[in-house]
């Protein structure tokens, strides 16, 4: 019998004869002993510390073997040009790749790439070793003898905290799983049943509490925080800032059981709503007591571009420095701005997306009927649809016009006089536009036409607006729009307001606040919009049970025509032509409801007895 998938379902528990030894092929001229590695503080932290960064396998140096293969930006650093955004409507890839199959409908081998292919991103894999590292780490707690009790709970915290986040992001991509809580060896049962959804979220959201507790106990060590108290010198560069702490094992047991209370996994009704409420409600309570905040919108891109840490993000991952012609931005940075003519790839908004930025008062824009009724206020002018959007559509968005550094303006255009195609829809690049968009989140300015610039590029893991909107949706369905939720100091209307205000939009219509099922639509597009291209989008209409109906829409472009001389300018303010266009058919998505889940490897599966596979695709 082929052992790959029990290999994996044990926490990778046969690879080797154990992690101490993989330990030890790390620095074998250290001559350390299984005592020296687990008794000794430093030695122990280094052990541990594979979890987050350096861990390889095989000696294959391409392999990741932590959790940084399951965070959104490192996972779009992917030579494939994948991200969680362009394997849904939110974006089209310049180049035809993988993740236009996906989207499509058609996985098939490609999910090995996921699983354990080690040059791509095996996240189930990694998944599980990080798991049966931190089992063996808590297992090893007690033999430490050089650490103070602070150092240890700061330990014990962590583990549980890295344990829940990797079953976290298993159930996320795969679904509910057996829940690891010791680091299985080769006699203990390895066929194990797969927890029902709503138990799986459960045991995870028990995890990031206890962490959280722990966190809590530290006197002399500050774990709730890991930054100086106040801001001055030092503020935002403590060395241990990349690690998670306290408020952020709470935020993410807000996330996860917002899941869990979510159409896909609720099996307790209003109650599973109220309990992600209060959860979420703590959250916010316990970071903004931290300092934690909202960051006004003149500071708002430093959460991606620009600093290491903010004083909105809970928890981040910093990328370094990027280039514009480096391999990890070719999701991002298209072939003309890279000069790439068939490497890099780019993220192309939709139309569907664009549309989903409002006026600046408050104005859906989503439907040809929400359209008409903005044209009716005076608020939206189709030939003009760039003026008066929401302003984080500015700061994600590169359309035709747009201020960019290197081009003045962004050229995205045809021109029939000379039946030329403007720098940036240039045919000859792979990674050009279908859509008329780029994207601007992850870009920092950076091009072929500005090649000075090396941003720095940070990936905030979680932070304050998210705890915001995970709290809205929650009390919304719990309690309505405005009901103030027992314990709790805003509504479901109060938090969504407080996100928008941020960024100077109004209050949401007072027409969509009137009860839950109003509500709740402008609350998903708030989100959609707020968290854009940060990973959250493809779980989200999984979890909303909305993927059958938008990945079945069809997916628009903007076609836009220079006009000669002459032109009516009363009827074409800008001097362009504007047209809603199809994208073309291979570029179109489809949905089958195999697709809530990524599938497991056929022939491991068969193996299996008391493990319920995933429907293949």
């Amino acid at each position: 019998m082929k052992l790959r998938f029990i290999i994996i379902l044990l926490g990778m528990s046969l690879i080797s004869t154990s992690c101490f030894n993989e330990y030890l092929d790390v620095a074998p001229e250290a001559g350390l002993t299984e005592e020296d590695v687990f008794t000794k503080y430093n030695n122990f932290k280094s052990f541990f510390d594979r979890v987050y960064e350096g861990q390889k396998k095989f000696g294959n140096n391409n392999r990741d073997y932590n959790i940084k293969t399951a965070y959104p930006l490192y996972f779009a650093f992917w030579d494939q040009k994948y991200s969680w955004w362009a394997m849904t409507d939110l974006v089209d890839q310049g180049r035809y790749m993988e993740s236009q199959a996906i989207k499509n409908g058609t996985i098939g081998g490609i999910v090995r790439k996921f699983i354990n292919d080690g040059n791509r991103r095996p996240i189930l894999e990694s998944m599980f070793g990080v798991i049966r590292i931190c089992n063996i780490a808590l297992s090893k707690l007690d033999q430490i003898q050089d650490a103070s009790p602070d150092e240890i709970l700061d330990l014990e915290a962590q583990a549980h905290f890295v344990r829940a986040f990797a079953h976290l992001e298993l159930f996320r991509v795969w679904g509910p799983m057996p829940y690891l809580t010791k680091a299985l060896g080769t006699d203990d049962p390895w066929d194990m049943p797969r927890l029902s959804k709503w138990e799986t979220a459960t045991m995870i959201a028990n995890d990031f509490d206890t962490a959280a507790n722990l966190f809590s106990k530290a006197t002399d060590i500050p774990l709730m925080r890991r930054d100086n108290p106040n801001p001055g010198p030092g503020h935002l560069e403590h060395p241990d800032i990349w690690r998670p702490n306290g408020a952020t094992a709470l935020a993410f047991k807000g996330r996860t059981l917002l899941y869990r209370a979510s159409p896909l996994n609720n099996e307790k009704g209003v109650e599973d709503w109220k309990e992600a409420t209060d959860a979420n409600w703590k959250a916010i309570k316990t970071a903004t007591d931290l300092g934690y905040k909202l960051l006004p919108f003149s500071e708002y891109t430093t959460n991606f571009i620009g600093a290491r840490n903010t004083d909105e993000a809970l928890w981040s991952w910093s990328a370094g420095n990027q280039r514009y012609n480096s391999g990890s931005m070719k999701f991002e940075i298209s072939g003309p701005m890279s000069g790439s003519k068939g490497s890099n790839s780019g993220s192309c908004p939709t139309q569907n997306t664009i549309d989903k930025f409002e006026t600046i008062w408050g104005d859906p824009l989503n439907t040809e009927n929400d359209r008409s009724q903005a044209v009716a206020a005076g608020h939206y002018v189709e030939q003009n649809p760039y003026e008066n959007r929401d302003p984080r559509f500015y700061v994600n968005v590169i359309y035709n016009g747009a201020p960019i550094p290197g081009y003045n303006t962004a050229k995205i255009y045809y021109d029939p006089v000379s039946g030329q195609y403007s720098d940036l829809l240039n045919p000859s690049y792979l990674g050009r536009s279908r859509t008329g968009y780029y994207s601007r989140k992850w870009w920092g300015g950076q091009s072929v036409k500005n090649k000075s610039l090396r941003p720095l590029t940070s990936d905030p893991l979680i932070r304050m607006a998210e705890l915001y909107l995970n709290f809205a949706e929650a009390a919304n369905r719990a309690y309505g729009p405005t009901t103030v939720p027992p314990g709790a100091e805003m509504s479901a209307l109060d938090a969504i307001n407080l996100v928008r205000d941020r960024v100077g939009m109004p209050p949401v219509q007072a027409q969509f606040t009137s009860s839950t099922e109003a509500f709740e639509p402008r609350i998903r597009n708030e989100r959609t919009v707020e968290l854009i291209m940060e990973g959250h989008y493809y779980q989200d209409i999984r979890r909303w049970m909305i993927a059958p109906e938008t990945m079945s829409q069809t997916l628009m472009g903007m076609n836009v025509e220079k006009l000669a001389p002459g032109y009516d300018e009363n009827e074409y303010p800008t001097g362009f032509k504007y047209t809603r266009v199809p994208l073309p058919s291979d570029r179109q998505v489809s949905w089958k409801d195999e697709m809530y889940y990524f599938p497991f490897l056929p022939d491991d599966m068969f193996k299996m007895s008391l493990f319920e596979a995933n429907p293949s695709w």
